[in-house]
């Protein structure tokens, strides 16, 4: 069976039947023809995987000709054979999305190698990805089993998401099952990591704590607050660190990447917690010394949210920056979202625009809620280009997009990530207990010590105390905290699907990018 089928369409074939048998011999069907006119009546009839196709024939040309290929085939690949280098003409040609581009007089080997490209590219990447991550796979297991610290945990994490992302290209199961085993390996060892440290990380008195929700705009947004730039600080809540790889090269059209890198989101992993923490620069018991009226506990009525632009101000006069002209916008529906897209250009009226974009956490919540989005998001490659389809065609993205031609900063993180659960815990808890699955608090917890963080004093987490004898615990891994009673209900309907406030890779190591308009 022939390697592929392909058509060559050239005045002067028969100058070129070397390199018509050089092909054949090296597996490929090659058929022929000399004109326009008779390729496309060729190609009404018999399917072939690609053409080469000659710039200036008789009759019609071959821009004139490749038109008509794409009205029978849009997805056809083509590559254009031309004399003619100039520049318009190259343009012209790749405008009307040729495959490549090759300059007479060609050698066997550069047709050989444009064949290559096109189609064996998907199965050459998917080999050599698999090869090139059996190597590095002992040098991530070597460095798992190092006693990796916070910054070490961090690069483990960027470069599993990494060869996650290039296993994409890859068709071997085996391989991507490999890699799975690998990154569940890594949130075991993860677990056991933050369960040593975090307590020590989150004392006032720490010394050697990662950036973390309550620290990084004092380290990391600040000190690129300038005069005379506007600064962007979009807040995207819920975006996990491969979903931010998804979106980039969307954005890097627009905005030119000046530095990538991750931090650590506070415990809980959830938007009342992190984003808190992030806007008032305070561990959650100290905001709720600094503001009793308006921190809420998780059982208490009322909005969890509603006062960031508050906490704000106070950090920034806590840090004695006054001086910083801020605005701050907050898109929760698709009202706000328009009203963005809209007032676009206010963005560029201040030192420091804050724009907080609530839609990756709607997703993360609708999708367990809803049938037809368990199907869309089934894992995590669907989680991401569901996330990559929505942000290329939001009103995010076009607000951005209408700023983008001004000289601005821009810098994108989020509050928390999410993971996939998969593994139910049971606890048992009075009326007072929480109903999340990922973190628990109230009295009288009873669960299995093993699956759990656990913090019997929640001011050692930098937590409040919601009530007397209260205690945070915190799932680990890819868990879920379920109750007795309909617990195989509960299981069904939770399993599989994405979730925070737990201790995993995915959910604490989070993205934080800075960008300039290019």
């Amino acid at each position: 069976m022939a390697l592929a089928k392909i058509l060559w369409v050239d005045d002067e074939m028969e100058s070129l039947q070397s390199q018509k048998m050089f092909l054949e011999n090296k597996g490929y069907e090659v058929h022929t023809r000399t004109n326009g006119f008779d390729a496309i009546d060729f190609l009404r009839e018999h399917p072939v995987d690609v053409v080469l196709l000659d710039e200036t024939m008789p009759g019609i040309t071959g821009i004139e000709t490749l038109s008509k290929i794409k009205e029978i085939n849009q997805q056809l690949p083509v590559v254009m054979i031309t004399k003619n280098e100039t520049e318009n003409l190259m343009d012209e040609a790749i405008g009307s999305q040729i495959s490549d581009y090759l300059i007479k007089p060609v050698n066997p080997n550069q047709v050989l190698l444009s064949l290559k490209k096109i189609i064996d590219n998907k199965r050459l990447v998917a080999e050599k990805t698999t090869s090139v991550y059996q190597q590095q796979f002992r040098t991530l297991f070597m460095a798992l089993n190092n006693n990796p610290d916070h910054q070490e945990w961090m690069d483990i994490y960027r470069k599993l998401t990494y060869w996650e992302l290039e296993m994409e290209k890859s068709d071997s199961p085996e391989m991507q099952e490999v890699h799975q085993s690998q990154k569940a390996e890594a949130n075991t060892e993860f677990f056991k990591f933050i369960s040593r440290h975090y307590a020590s990380w989150v004392d006032p008195k720490s010394t050697d704590a990662p950036i973390m929700s309550h620290t990084m705009f004092r380290f990391k947004v600040l000190p690129h607050v300038e005069k005379g730039v506007p600064l962007v600080w979009l807040v995207v809540d819920n975006l996990r660190y491969d979903q931010w790889k998804a979106i980039q090269p969307i954005i890097s059209e627009t905005f030119r990447l000046q530095e990538e890198e991750t931090y650590y989101s506070i415990l809980p992993t959830a938007t009342q917690y992190c984003r808190n923490a992030m806007f008032a620069g305070l561990m959650p018991v100290d905001i709720e010394k600094n503001f009793p009226s308006q921190w809420k506990n998780d059982e208490e009525e009322g909005g969890k949210n509603l006062h960031e632009e508050e906490f704000f101000r106070a950090q920034l006069k806590r840090l004695k920056r006054d001086d910083v002209r801020f605005s701050y916008h907050k898109v929760v529906n698709n009202q706000d979202a328009h009203k963005l897209v809209e007032q676009a250009h206010n963005l560029l009226n201040h030192d420091l625009s804050i724009v907080v974009y609530n839609f990756v956490d709607m997703l993360s919540h609708a999708r367990t809620e809803m049938e037809v989005l368990k199907e869309l998001a089934s894992d995590e490659v669907s989680y991401r280009s569901l996330t990559a389809s929505w942000f290329i065609h939001s009103p995010l993205y076009q607000a951005l997009k209408k700023i983008a031609d001004r000289k601005i900063n821009l810098i994108i993180t989020t509050d928390h990530g999410s993971v996939r659960v998969k593994t139910p815990y049971k606890v048992v808890g009075d009326k007072q207990t929480t109903s999340n699955l990922r973190y628990k608090h109230g009295r009288n917890l009873n669960y299995d010590a093993r699956d759990v963080l656990a913090f019997r004093d929640p001011r050692q987490a930098g937590l409040p105390t919601p009530s007397v004898n209260s205690a945070f615990i915190f799932a680990r891994e890819d868990g879920f905290l379920c109750y007795p009673n309909n617990y195989n209900y509960y299981v069904n309907y939770y399993k599989n699907t994405f979730q925070h406030g737990g201790i995993s890779m995915e959910e604490m190591i989070v993205p934080l990018v800075r960008m300039s308009s290019k």
